[in-house]
């Protein structure tokens, strides 16, 4: 089983990690920010359709790319997560893609309610 809890998160992120957004322009670095966008991300998109359907893993790159799909209000969502880990195993960073149009509208949507909920 795993395990989601904010320190387990914590525990695999680098102090200098960066997040990618698929809807925000610049890159979001440092651990505390990157943590803030991948808990927020867990609470829209970690729904009962979520689905890693692909994985790409290349252990000698430090690099992995998996590709999820779900659903979200009706909305067909499919995305990538590409990881890239340090020496010491620890995530250093971590981008997001998604599609279609309709798809990032809608987890545009449903991160920017979640963040500020997180901050209040």
């Amino acid at each position: 089983m795993v395990d989601k809890s904010e320190s387990a998160l914590s525990a695999q992120l680098a102090d200098d990690a960066v997040f990618h957004s698929p809807v925000v322009h610049t890159p979001q670095a440092g651990k505390p920010i990157v943590m803030a966008y991948l808990l927020a991300a867990d609470n829209v998109l970690g729904n009962d359709s979520f689905r890693y359907v692909r994985e790409i893993v290349d252990d000698q790159a430090n690099m992995a790319m998996l590709e999820f799909e779900l659903e979200l209000d009706d909305i067909k969502v499919n995305g990538v997560d590409i990881i890239a880990w340090n020496d010491d195993g620890l995530i250093q960073d971590f981008k997001v893609m998604v599609r279609p149009l309709k798809a990032i509208n809608k987890v545009w949507d449903e991160m920017g309610k979640m963040l500020e909920k997180m901050k209040g």
